[in-house]
């Protein structure tokens, strides 16, 4: 179960990344107000940490998340 929400919370990390990136907007920093409000730092800092997390599915033997 932790994997399936790491899972969601990264892509959700990327679709934010790609929004930068083809439009130059920050929907988080835009929904929370500014990517210097405390909330969206700290939605940013548990996005990060659910990536550094599946790093791990990188190096696990069973291929299915679970």
């Amino acid at each position: 179960m932790f994997d399936k929400i790491a899972l969601i919370l990264v892509i959700i990390g990327a679709l934010n990344w790609g929004a930068i990136g083809i439009f130059g907007f920050d929907i988080v920093g835009w929904l929370f107000g500014g990517q210097a409000d405390i909330i969206s730092r700290i939605i940013f800092t548990i996005v990060g940490l659910a990536g550094i997390w599946c790093i791990s599915l990188l190096f696990r033997k069973n291929d299915l998340v679970e």
